[in-house]
C-alpha cells in the first residue's frame, strides 16, 4: 500500500485518538467527572493504542516517510505514557488502611510481634536491674560524654522549662525527632535481611540502651523527670519500634523457612507485607515526634493533666491494636 493511501484511510483515527489524549489523558480525574464526551469511548483506547503500534511496525517496515513515522512515534509514546502510569494514590483508602487494616496486619504476624516485645522489654528490666545494682555499668553501654548530656537534659535543678532537652524550638526538634525515630523503626524492620537476627539484635540493644539510661537517671534524681517525659508518647514511639521489629523478625523468618515458596517469592510476598506495616509504624512515628516536641517536653503541665492524657494514649494505642478492623468487611 502506498503511503498516501496509508495516511488517508487511518487518518482520522490517529487524529481521534489524538483529541482523545488532549482532552482526557492528561487529568484523568477530571475526565471521568465530564459526562459530555462524545469522542473516542475510554473503553476503546486500549484496542485503538494497539492498533497505533501496529500501524508504526508498518510504517517503518515499508520505508514510509519520516514525517509519518515520526507523528506515529509521538502518539504512540503518549498513549504509552497515559496508559501505563502509575495508578494515582487513592487517599481516601488511608484512614481506612490506618484504622483497620494496619491492626489486622499486626495482629496476623502476633508471634513476632510478641517475640519482639519480649525481647525487648526482657533487655530492658535486665539492664535496668543490672545498673541499679553496679551504677558504673552504666559505662559498658553509654560513653562519658553521652551520659553526661543525659544528665543535663534531665536535671532535677534545671529551670530551662523544657523536659528532655537543653535547647532547640519546639518545630527543630520536631524534625530532629522525625529523623531519628524512623531511621530507628527503618533499621529494625530492614535489619530483619539478616535472617532475622539483626531485628532481634536492634531490639536487644534498644532495650538495653533504655533500661540503662532509665537505671541510671532514677540513680542521679533524674528518673521521675524522664517518666513525665516519656510517658505520653512513648505510647506511640515504643510501640511502633516494636511493631518494626516484629515485622523485621518476620521478614527474616520468610527468608530462613519459606516453605513451598520459592525463597526468592517468599522474600518478596514478606518485604510487601512489611513494607504495608512500616507505613502504620511511620504514622505512629510522626505522632509520637509531634507528643514529644510540642507536649511532653513543657515542664510546666501539671502531672494529673500529663499523666491523664497519658493515659488515654495508651488505652486508644491498645484498643487500636487490638480491636482495630475487627468485624469490618475486606476492602474490595
Amino acid at each position: 500500500m502506498r503511503q498516501a493511501q496509508f495516511v488517508a484511510r487511518h487518518e482520522a483515527e490517529w487524529m481521534e485518538f489524538e483529541r482523545w489524549l488532549d482532552a482526557r489523558g492528561a487529568k484523568p480525574r477530571a475526565a471521568r467527572a465530564d459526562r459530555k464526551w462524545a469522542g473516542l469511548p475510554d473503553e476503546d483506547v486500549p484496542a485503538r493504542y494497539r492498533r497505533l503500534c501496529q500501524q508504526l511496525g508498518l510504517a517503518r517496515r515499508r520505508g514510509y516517510s519520516p514525517a509519518v513515522v515520526a507523528r506515529l512515534q509521538e502518539l504512540m509514546q503518549r498513549g504509552h505514557n497515559v496508559l501505563y502510569r502509575p495508578a494515582p494514590p487513592r487517599w481516601s483508602r488511608a484512614p481506612r488502611f490506618l484504622i483497620a487494616e494496619f491492626p489486622r496486619l499486626v495482629r496476623a504476624e502476633a508471634l513476632c510481634m510478641w517475640t519482639a516485645l519480649v525481647l525487648f522489654v526482657v533487655s530492658a528490666l535486665a539492664m535496668y536491674a543490672v545498673v541499679r545494682w553496679r551504677p558504673d555499668l552504666v559505662y559498658s553501654v553509654l560513653s562519658p560524654e553521652m551520659v553526661a548530656d543525659i544528665e543535663g537534659m534531665y536535671d532535677p535543678a534545671a529551670t530551662s522549662g523544657k523536659l528532655g532537652r537543653e535547647s532547640g524550638t519546639d518545630v527543630a526538634m520536631f524534625g530532629f525527632y522525625i529523623l531519628n525515630n524512623v531511621s530507628i523503626g527503618f533499621r529494625m524492620f530492614a535489619s530483619g535481611l539478616l535472617a532475622g537476627i539483626g531485628s532481634a539484635i536492634a531490639l536487644v540493644f534498644n532495650g538495653v540502651f533504655l533500661g540503662a539510661v532509665s537505671a541510671h537517671l532514677q540513680g542521679t534524681g533524674g528518673g521521675g523527670l524522664l517518666f513525665r517525659f516519656a510517658v505520653t508518647h512513648s505510647a506511640f514511639e515504643l510501640t511502633a519500634a516494636v511493631i518494626a521489629g516484629g515485622a523485621g523478625l518476620r521478614l527474616g523468618l520468610d527468608l530462613l523457612a519459606p516453605g513451598r515458596r520459592r525463597r526468592v517469592d517468599a522474600l518478596i510476598e514478606g518485604g510487601l507485607r512489611g513494607g504495608k506495616i512500616c507505613i502504620g509504624v511511620f504514622f505512629m512515628l510522626i505522632i509520637a515526634a509531634f507528643i514529644e516536641a510540642f507536649w511532653s517536653s513543657i515542664g510546666s503541665l501539671p502531672d494529673v493533666v500529663r499523666f491523664s492524657v497519658a493515659g488515654v494514649l495508651w488505652t486508644l494505642v491498645i484498643a487500636w491494636l487490638w480491636r482495630g478492623g475487627r468485624g469490618l468487611a475486606d476492602a474490595p
